[in-house]
This record gives C-alpha cells, structure tokens and sequence, in this order.
C-alpha cells in the first residue's frame, strides 16, 4: 500500500480524499494556487505545494507542476478527484513516464470513454444503446447548425471533454445552435482546455440515471446501483438520490449489466460511471461515461456501505474487489443537497465573497437517520470567483426515501450560512415540492415547477403558526433578558405587554406567550383577544445563536435566525421572511408608517453578479459564461465597464438614454 498519496485537487474532494487516506494510514500531499492559500484542504493535508496563480489553467490544469510537486514530496501516486486534469489521457500517461501511480482508469479506459465522442462510438461497436447523434469533429458554427438541422430540434451540444454543465447547451433552433455552439466551445476552452464539442438529439422530459461501476486491474468490475440525478438547473445536478425511485429490480439488472459490459469492453480498472438517458417507460438510453470519481459518489457509498475512494486507492495498489457483484446490496435511501454560493432569487447568479458564518448541521446517526456533509471550506474563508460555487454536499440516509428527505429538510433547517448568498432556501423548497416528493420527476423539473425563476415561498397555515410563535418566544426571551440588565433607572417594574401581535408579510398575528427558561405556552388569540388553541414551544435556544432548535407541540423544528432593525428574518422549510413582534400600541403606530420606495434603476444595466467582463455583454463567474439580453430596444448613453475589468455585483454597466 501507498505510504504518501497527493491530491491534484481542490475544495470539498480534496477533503473528502484526505479523509480515507488518513483512515487508511497514508500521508497526504496538497498543492494549491495562490487563491486557495488558505483553504481547508491546505490545512488538512500532511503537507501542501503551492503550484501557481489562481486561474486554474495557470495552476490546477498544469501537468508538470503536479509532477513536479510528486518529486519534491515523494508521492507515489496522485488522485486526481473530479474535474481538472482527471479525465485527461495525458495525465497519467506523464505520471506513469514518472514513476507515479494514478488513482483512476487506465489511459487506455480514458481515451476510451473519457472522450465523449469517443465513449459514443465505443458503445455503438458495442451494442450499447445510444441516443442519436452527430460523433464527428464540427469545424464551426455553420457546420454546427447543418448537423442539428439534419438531426431535428432540440439538440444537445456537449464539450467532448466536458462535465460539471460545463460546455452545454440546449437549442430548439438554428439561432440557438449557432450560438450554442460558439459558447460551448469557448467555455469548454477555458475549463478543459479541449474546444471540440459534438452535438446530439435531445430527450424530452428525460430522467438522468447513472450507474456507477468499479474494477480492478485483474478484469473484475461490478456496478454497485444507479443514482437519479434528474433535478438539474443548466444541465448541472442540484440535487441526487440512490436508487432511482423510478428503476425496477429488473431494469436496474439490465441497465447495471450493460454498464459493466461495456466497461470490460474497454478494460475498466477503477471507479467510474456510466450514465444513461432514461424514458419515463423505463427504456434508457447510453449517454457518456465519466472515468473518474462523481460528484454525487456519497450516496452511492451510503447504501451500498462501500467507500469508493478506498476502493480505488486499493484497486491503484494493484488489490483485488474483495467483493462479487452478488454481494453488493442496497440498504435503504440517501440524498445529496449540493449547497452553492448563488442567489436563488437572482435567476441563481454566483455569489462570492467571504463566509462570515458557515455552521453546517451536526453529523451523525439520530431519529433512525444519519447526517453527512462533506465541504472544503470553513466560517471565515473566501468562496473564490475562480472555482466551482460548491459550498458543500449535504447528505442523507435513513430507511426509506420519505425518511431521507425529511431528513434532508430538517438538516437544510439546520444549514447556517451567512456572508454570501446561498441556495439553501431553494433545496428547502424543493424537498417540500409534491412532484419531487411523489419521485415524478424529469430533467425539466426546475424549468417546469419554476419558470418565471424561484420566489420565496410564502408562509401559510402550520408553517405560518410555527414561525409567528417562535418570534413571539424569542421576542419574549429578548424582553427578559433586557430586563437583566444592570444600573436601570428604579421606579415603577416594567411589565410584559399581554398581546403581542407577529407581523408575517401582511399578516397580524395576536398571541399571548407564558412562560420562562426552557418551556413556554404560546396562546392564539383572535381580534377581540380572546384565547384560542394554545402551543407548547420548547427550547433551549439562547439570544444570538444562529439557528433556533425546539419543539413545536413536541414536534422538532430549526429555524434559521437573522436579526434585522427593529425585527428578524427567518428562514425555514425553503421560506425567508422577515417578521416582526410589536405590542398592541406598537402595531398600530407601524400600521401609520409611510412604506419606502425603491430606487428606479431602470435606466441601469447592473453586473447580475460579482465577474469578469469578456465582452461588453458577456460576464464570465465561476467558469460559466452568462449573457446579459436586452429585453426591449433603447439608446445607450453611457458605457462604464470594458472587456477585462472585475465588476461587483450591481456595478453599472451601461446607462441608457
């Protein structure tokens, strides 16, 4: 076994590796470029090298430095994690001229299948199953269009070398597939350093089900289930699950039987995965396979109780599977949140900047489910603009799919982050949806559910009545605390108002709240202060903690809790709004308030997010390319930012007459 391993990564994987390495008993080794300096991976690892600037192609993407930093450190063998240079032919072919061990497939299994045009044509000579599609090189745009033309609207054009949403895009026209085409290839160029890109029809109200496979280096590979990853915002996975509610035991055979074929095909050595395009019949169709680690691989490991960076460690070494395929069983149900720094109420744009405070929910077993969150940054860091938004990937297991996502509620509800924007009151939504919840589900889903863009929910019945009874509690408990204070002027004893009235969005909300320490009765009351249905809340919640935990008539609830002037802003269960807590005289006086109007920035075109200007128009943030398009025809006055400036969030871009 390896003594020393080094991580070609970043962020939450490079963690997730030094995890098991550190399990297994190996010595770990970072590199790191000058943005991630600091970052939890550097810290973790026995030992770091500092390969470079920050953009990935002058750093991460860089061969020889990742050689270089295995001689100076006496790595045997290097991991490569997902994305960067792990899918890249070249890598362990230079690693293997210098005596170094790759953690991954073998070159030959990479050209293979790494390459998407390549993987397509060996799985047509293999018989697999594959959705139509032009396989050959495309010169241009033009050349583009003819083939998606030939093929019929919509199309799919992917980078060859792509993966993450990186270097796709749908197009329903010859327009589209023009432009397309011309952005695919740009970003693909810039985040793989590859620009070839093939184009194929697209599947309608698709689901994405992927199999994941693993061998060794003595012709053994097995699949260890599929994983539904069909909730996608821009061909990127949000959210994921193991197994698919949809498989069957028999398609799951049959799916799983042809992934392994096909790996065999190509001489498979390490984990890997196999992803198909499925009907909601069940016929599926082979899409690419990624020869690497996947993003969403916890789940996997979750209910098959397999870690799959062991496994491959192990398999690198030269070991055997120690299991069959007949041993593989899937033991209940997990799901995976992946928590990005953007604003889901800003059409999901990129949010960087510095995490002021970062308090995931706690790990672990309890209520017959278990917590994991696997993350690579830390309260205080920097979500940098260069790199992937991914904050973390929170997972759950428990015995049943309505288990798991419960579970991942209640741990979304427990998520604090603050600093930055981030989509956790989007994935608190989601798991609340009915369609997500019954598993009808497609790729379209957050196009479908979601077309105008995400809004905040908006707090009705329960969950209304949970919210305004916990601000009154905290309200209450802030009241008796201020009572505590010292040197306050005597006289006559202040004593608590009776009613007090929540203020929800337009909603007024008269209680009456009791109690002290841990244990209080909150009573409804209607508009003449009579008494109604009366909750016991209990908590030992404490003012200035981040996250409210306690029972709502012996139910668990966490709350997210923001301070704001004169109130607070909660969040739970995918809703965020602000609430406030007056007395009776207090509320009449807010009622009198004049209502403040917002600035008219309609003259403006504002920087959506914190990137830099390619074009006057075009603002690259966290490797993808947005487009900024003018919704009605106007005159420009004024232009403030040029092609290679940084811009902040609402900076001006251009003023119009």
């Amino acid at each position: 076994m390896f003594k020393k391993i080094l991580i070609a990564n970043r962020g939450e994987i490079a963690c997730r590796v030094i995890k098991t390495a550190r399990k297994m008993g190996i010595k770990t080794v970072a590199v790191y470029s000058d943005a991630d300096r600091d970052a939890l991976h550097v810290e973790m690892a026995d030992e770091a090298v500092h390969i470079g600037p920050a953009p990935a192609a002058q750093s991460y993407l860089i061969i020889d430095k990742i050689v270089a930093a295995c001689k100076e450190t006496g790595a045997e063998a290097v991991h490569p994690g997902y994305g960067f240079l792990s899918e890249r032919e070249a890598f362990p072919i230079a690693l293997q001229k210098a005596g170094i061990v790759f953690i991954g497939p073998n070159p030959h299994a990479i050209a293979a299948m790494g390459d998407k045009i390549e993987s397509k044509k060996a799985a047509a000579a293999a018989k697999v199953s594959t959705v139509p599609g032009y396989m050959g090189e495309i010169s241009n745009a033009k050349h583009a269009v003819e083939i998606a033309d030939s093929i019929g609207y919509p199309v799919m054009i992917k980078a060859s070398a792509g993966g993450g949403g990186k270097g796709m895009r749908i197009a329903y026209n010859s327009k589209e597939a023009a432009e397309g085409f011309e952005l695919a290839r740009s970003e693909a160029k810039s985040s793989f350093g590859d620009d070839r890109c093939f184009v194929e029809k697209f599947i309608e109200n698709p689901r994405h089900i992927e199999i994941q496979v693993l061998g060794d280096k003595h012709g053994n590979v097995v699949y260890l289930g599929e994983r539904e990853c069909s909730i996608q915002r821009r061909n990127q996975k949000v959210l994921e699950e193991a197994p698919s509610p949809l498989l069957d035991e028999k398609t799951r055979k049959a799916m799983g039987e042809q992934a392994v074929s096909l790996a065999k095909a190509v001489g498979y050595d390490s984990a890997g995965t196999v992803e198909f395009v499925a009907g909601q019949d069940r016929s599926f169709y082979f899409l690419e396979m990624n020869t690497r680690l996947q993003v969403e691989h916890p789940v996997t490991e979750m209910v098959t109780g397999i870690d799959l960076v062991e496994q491959m460690i192990r398999v690198a070494a030269g070991e055997k599977l120690p299991f069959k395929q007949s041993d593989i069983k899937l033991n209940g149900w997990s799901v995976e949140s992946r928590v990005y720094a953007e604003d889901p109420f800003r059409n999901f744009l990129p949010s960087i900047g510095r995490l002021v405070k970062y308090r995931p929910p706690a790990e672990g077993s309890r209520s017959g489910a278990t917590i994991r969150n696997d993350t690579g940054v830390f309260e205080g860091g920097e979500i940098s603009m260069f790199y992937d938004p991914m904050i973390a990937k929170l997972v759950t297991h428990a015995p049943t799919r309505e288990q798991a996502i419960a579970a991942q509620a209640d741990a979304l509800d427990s998520f604090y982050i603050d600093g930055i924007q981030h989509n956790i009151p989007f994935l608190q939504a989601v798991m609340q949806h009915p369609r997500w919840i019954s598993g009808k589900i497609s790729t379209g889903f957050i196009k479908e559910e979601y077309p105008d863009g995400f809004k905040p929910r908006t707090p009705e019945g329960e969950e209304r009545r949970i919210l305004a009874a916990v601000a009154a509690v905290i309200d209450h408990q802030q009241n008796s605390r201020r009572r505590q204070i010292t040197h306050q002027m005597s006289g006559t004893a202040v004593s608590f108002a009776k009613t007090r009235v929540v203020k929800i969005g337009d909603d007024l909300i008269r209680m009456g709240v009791s109690g002290e320490g841990h244990s209080y009765a909150v009573t409804m009351l209607d508009s003449r202060g009579e008494a109604g249905e009366t909750i016991s809340i209990v908590s030992n919640w404490t003012p200035g903690e981040p996250v409210w935990h306690g029972k709502f008539n012996n139910r668990d609830v966490s709350i997210m809790v923001r301070p704001r002037l004169n109130g607070l802003t909660l969040s739970y269960r995918g809703i965020t709004v602000p609430v406030y807590v007056f007395t009776t005289r207090e509320a009449d006086l807010a009622s009198l308030m004049p209502v403040k109007v917002a600035a008219d920035m309609s003259k403006f075109l504002l920087c959506p997010m914190p990137g830099l200007v390619k074009a006057l128009a075009v603002v690259e943030a966290m490797k993808m390319e947005n487009i900024l398009r003018a919704e009605i025809d106007g005159k420009v006055k004024k232009v403030n930012a040029k092609a290679g400036d940084s811009l902040a969030v609402d900076a001006v871009i251009l003023e119009f007459a």
